[in-house]
């Protein structure tokens, strides 16, 4: 029998910026910050011909912090914010740190991948801005992004997240496609594997999924992949923002809304509750079956300290 279709995935160093506790888990500490990495990722699918196509999971922070005068002032929140290294610079020259476990470290010399001619596809797991990055970086690439997340960047998502709060421009108009809406019935359509009910299969060979992954912000997507015949990554992006939240040992943080209730950092909770049980589910499920699924949250420093030889250009 034919081994299946596998990809590779390095991690990308893509800024880094600092999260407020009490925002994200319960029980927090009111005034302790976490300076966490906002990751991006290399996806590589081998191609018949011997080829390979490069994928790039989320962009990380703005490399010049150029954003609109709105989001500018919402920056404050999440100060400090580092962008020593960019998602393009990653790529181009590896994860610094990650140079010192990889087996050839002499590769980190020179170019590794040029962001402007050697990434086919860019995908953005969501609009907000610490994941859509510079994407004049990347010129021939085309991007993809969750149904409804174009419309998004035009007209804001309600009074928590308001239109000037995104650029209608962000992404390269010619260049971006949007998957469709899970009702539609369309050649690429959304298919249940497991217990989760809606994805999408990428390479269209069951080597990457897209995970419909509802509750953080619309249009919210995450990223499944299979490294080896008994080996799956789960990018979760901002499906939550500490593991202990994958663990079960916290659950969602509430704060202030600013007016006179409480709200969480997703814009629907409930949504945002049930995606994460259905990725314990989904981890548990595999587990049973003696399938290992590791998880990697956009936000974890713990996972990025501890694993700089899965950064770029080593692997995961």
């Amino acid at each position: 029998m034919a081994a299946s279709p596998t990809v590779t995935i390095s991690a990308l160093d893509a800024g880094q910026i600092t999260l407020p506790e009490h925002m994200f888990v319960t029980d927090a500490d009111p005034k302790k910050k976490n300076l966490v990495p906002s990751l991006s990722f290399l996806i590589r699918h081998p191609e018949p011909d011997g080829s390979l196509t490069n994928l790039v999971f989320d962009l990380g922070v703005k490399r010049d912090l150029q954003y609109s005068p709105a989001q500018q002032k919402e920056l404050d929140i999440w100060q400090p914010i580092i962008t020593d290294t960019d998602c393009a610079q990653s790529l181009r020259n590896g994860v610094t740190d990650a140079a010192k476990t990889v087996d050839d470290a002499a590769t980190t010399n020179g170019l590794l991948l040029d962001p402007a001619k050697d990434v086919d596809y860019i995908i953005i797991s969501h609009a907000h801005w610490d994941h859509t990055g510079t994407p004049s970086d990347f010129p021939s690439a085309t991007f993809a992004v969750g149904s409804g997340t174009l419309d998004l960047f035009r007209n804001g998502a309600g009074p928590a997240y308001p239109a000037k709060f995104f650029n209608d421009d962000e992404l390269p108009a010619l260049r971006t496609i949007e998957f469709p809406p899970i009702s539609r019935t369309a050649s690429w359509a959304w298919k249940p594997l497991g217990v989760l009910p809606h994805t999408l299969d990428f390479f269209g060979d069951g080597s990457l999924y897209v995970v419909d992954t509802p509750g953080h912000i619309y249009g919210h997507v995450n990223l499944l992949a299979r490294l080896a015949e008994r080996r799956y990554v789960y990018l979760a992006g901002d499906c939550c923002h500490d593991r202990r939240l994958v663990s079960g040992e916290r659950d969602i943080g509430l704060y202030d809304d600013g007016h006179g209730g409480l709200r969480s950092i997703h814009t629907d909770t409930a949504e945002a509750k049930k995606s994460l049980e259905r990725l314990r589910e989904f981890v548990k499920s595999k587990a049973d079956e003696g399938i290992e699924v590791e998880v990697v949250l956009a936000h974890d420093p713990i996972w990025r300290r501890e694993n700089a030889h899965k950064c770029w250009p080593g692997k995961m």
